[in-house]
């Protein structure tokens, strides 16, 4: 039998939950499907110790809190997961999960989505299915008895063969993973490529906190160039800012970014020094302008110059590391936190550039009643987080409701 709706929306993570709040507010009949449960990215995609980046007074929706959690604090994966379900419950959003839709296509002037539990027709589509979607692992190591794993697969060290590890990726995931990996004993190597690293807290403020006052939030496209520097950054252990010098401290053998395997030894690009030196200027840029706005607008904040002292540069950085025998230093895994690719084949319309992501423009897409959420800097630098995914879904939702019912 096939269902019919006003306003499909495929996936139910932040943004489709966003997504149904909004369009639930402009009383709009709709559904969100999800193949499997609320969150579920949250709860079996990510690693045990896993904690939110941001604080919890800031990576929420506007209109609830974490209210058994300090707004300082960083929530658990589970509790993140539990946060995005009891909303939905809670505003009985239209939600089933369960649902897996496998295409997507035009239908008279709306659109059909064949999924596992039948078709359904729509007059508008919003895809909600997030960026985090086919794990990236760019490097081929053939080596049978090296156990590799993507970060998505990654739990704790426990699970992982005894012996080195190598992790490839420089962040939040790869820096988080190594040194968790280094505080259990581990031998760890991390291979990392170009990053910025702002401080975790500075005079008295989270960064996420600074970056909203300085206006990065809403940048509305990245700088030329910087559209693939990840930003390395922990709520780990109460949150610290991530340095790789202090990994260094703690045992870690940097390398730079990774490259071909052959004859049983990974080389590495001549570049560590480099991003490491970069990444050390994004992070004393954000307390320069941090400082010219807390003089400009008088802000009694305690001064933090202690914030500007770095630690000399580790051996492995002045005289790096170019190739490695992965056997003779002992390394039985690899954790690949390489990032992901967008996979959209499941949707049968002309709407996807070469690269694979789609057209549009603030996720309005050229196709009348197409929409997509939750996509890194869909509008702005926000976008992809859970309060950018709630600004974005308002402005869809009041976008569907002009168009009215059919």
């Amino acid at each position: 039998m096939t269902e019919k709706v006003h306003t499909l929306v495929i996936g139910g993570g932040q943004a489709g939950i966003a997504t149904s709040a909004h369009l639930q507010k402009q009383g709009l009949p709709h559904l969100v499907v999800e193949r499997a449960r609320i969150a579920e990215r949250w709860r079996t995609e990510r690693w045990d110790s896993l904690v939110a980046n941001g604080p919890a007074w800031h990576d929420r929706f506007p209109e609830a809190t974490f209210d058994d959690i300090d707004p300082e604090a960083f929530p658990t994966k589970d509790r993140v997961a539990r946060y995005f379900e009891d909303f939905a419950r809670d505003r009985a959003l239209p939600l089933q999960t369960g649902v897996n839709v496998t295409r997507l296509e035009r239908h008279g002037e709306g659109f059909r989505a064949t999924t596992s539990q039948g078709d359904i027709q729509a007059q508008n589509v919003v895809v909600a299915t997030g960026p985090f979607q086919r794990p990236l692992i760019p490097t081929a190591v053939t080596d049978p008895t090296i156990t590799q794993l993507h970060s998505t697969a990654y739990r704790n060290p426990a699970a992982l063969p005894e012996g080195a590890v190598l992790v490839v990726g420089a962040g939040s995931s790869g820096a988080q993973i190594a040194e968790e990996l280094a505080r259990a004993g581990r031998k760890v190597f991390l291979s990392l490529g170009p990053h910025d690293r702002p401080p975790r807290r500075y005079r008295g403020k989270d960064f996420v906190w600074w970056l909203g006052k300085l206006g990065k939030w809403d940048m509305k496209a990245p700088t030329p160039g910087t559209e693939h520097i990840t930003i390395a950054v922990s709520g780990a252990y109460g949150g610290h800012t991530m340095d790789f010098r202090r990994l260094a401290a703690l045992g870690i053998t940097l390398l730079g970014r990774a490259g071909d395997y052959r004859d049983g030894q990974l080389h590495f690009a001549p570049d560590l020094q480099t991003n490491i030196e970069n990444g050390d200027r994004n992070y004393l840029s954000v307390l320069d302008e941090a400082d010219a706005y807390a003089k400009a607008n008088a802000l009694d904040l305690p001064e933090e110059p202690e914030a500007r002292r770095l630690l000399p540069l580790p051996p492995c950085v002045t005289d790096p590391i170019l190739s490695l025998d992965l056997g003779r230093e002992g390394i039985t895994s690899i954790v690949w936190a390489t990032g992901f690719k967008l996979d959209f084949s499941w949707i049968d319309l002309d709407i996807f550039r070469e690269d694979g992501r789609p057209r549009h423009t603030d996720g309005i897409t050229e196709i009348p009643g197409l929409y997509f959420i939750g996509l890194p800097w869909l509008s702005c630098r926000g976008s992809a987080f859970i309060w950018g995914a709630w600004k974005d879904a308002e402005r869809l939702a009041a976008r569907i409701a002009a168009q009215g019912l059919v």
